[in-house]
């Protein structure tokens, strides 16, 4: 069944993008959308929220935050193939960015947590993480004098474990990397992109990529199971179960939710399992296994240059720039 929805997904997606040779675009028949800023967030939580996701204390040992991992410098993630918890234990999955999380439909890999609340708890509690628990941390937290007065402004409760959550949660509902230059594109400047960055788009959808990378985030709104055309997991060490963890159902096995690719050419590597070190050899593997098919190594360059047009800013710099800078320095 579900291969029969790609077919025909593929079919109605390969119709559009041979259509869309126009010098504009009409929003209303894209499957990518552009990306806003957040309106009405109380700016005094925002701000809170950011003390707090810089904070150490969160952690048993004080030693770990949620920029640990998410470093928001640079992609909003980290470089390693696996993520890296606490005294360097080594976590099952590949880290995912924050930037843009507020748009996912659910959270982690596997979907575990339904919000960006539900998700610091389970990060709090991780034995391979934070390893701590709410009392613990309000405790500290509490000795804090300055932090209990900003906790005060904004929280009749003051320091609670649903004021921490909230308030680190509205600030990752800040994290939107919106002004790329294919929104500019998608808004109607035309010259924002190449022509070339303009076929990788198109390839992007008739090759039926958009089948589960769409929307504003382009991805993060569905789940799916990696290898619809064949056994992914054949040659494969790390079998991370997916969304089985959660449901202990066997149509949940290899199950994930599609992530977001509105930063892919800023996080690699690449997978749930971080095995794949560049775009060429993921966009092969997810043709292969995905799609059913092969795509032409031209392509595969075209859609790769539209990839690069995804990113967006943040504080006002752009962070593929940013990162191209970073790189040049290091060269």
């Amino acid at each position: 069944m579900i291969k029969l929805f790609f077919i025909l997904y593929f079919f109605l997606s390969y119709s559009v993008a041979l259509s869309d040779n126009s010098a504009s675009l009409n929003l209303r028949y894209e499957p990518i959308q552009p990306l806003t800023q957040p309106h009405g967030l109380n700016i005094e939580k925002v701000k809170l929220g950011k003390k707090l996701f810089n904070d150490p204390r969160l952690s048993h040992n004080n030693n770990l935050s949620c920029a640990s991992c998410h470093n928001l410098q640079t992609n909003g993630a980290d470089t390693h193939p696996l993520a890296i918890g606490r005294n360097n234990i080594t976590l099952n999955t590949n880290t995912l960015t924050v930037f843009n999380s507020s748009l996912n439909h659910q959270q982690f890999w596997d979907g575990r947590a339904h919000t960006l609340e539900q998700q610091i708890d389970f990060v709090l509690h991780s034995e391979k993480e934070f390893y701590s628990d709410w009392n613990q941390v309000i405790d500290k937290l509490n000795q804090d004098k300055t932090l209990r007065q900003q906790f005060k402004k904004v929280y009749n409760d003051g320091i609670t474990a649903n004021s921490i959550r909230n308030a680190i949660a509205t600030f990752e509902r800040t994290l939107i990397t919106s002004n790329s230059r294919f929104d500019q594109y998608l808004l109607g400047d035309t010259d924002a992109i190449n022509a070339q960055e303009k076929k990788g788009y198109r390839l992007f959808k008739s090759y039926g990529c958009v089948a589960c990378h769409q929307g504003k985030n382009i991805g993060g709104n569905m789940f799916m199971k990696l290898g619809l055309f064949g056994n992914y997991y054949s040659q494969k060490n790390n079998q991370y179960l997916g969304r089985y963890n959660v449901t202990k159902n066997a149509n949940d096995l290899f199950v994930f939710r599609v992530p977001s690719l509105r930063l892919v050419t800023l996080t690699p590597p690449y997978f749930h399992d971080g095995s794949i070190k560049t775009l060429t050899e993921a966009i092969q593997i997810m043709a292969k296994y995905q799609l059913g098919r092969s795509i032409k190594e031209q392509h595969i360059n075209d859609i790769i240059a539209f990839l690069k047009t995804l990113p967006g800013d943040y504080l006002g710099e752009s962070l593929y720039e940013k990162a191209h800078k970073k790189n040049k320095r290091k060269q």
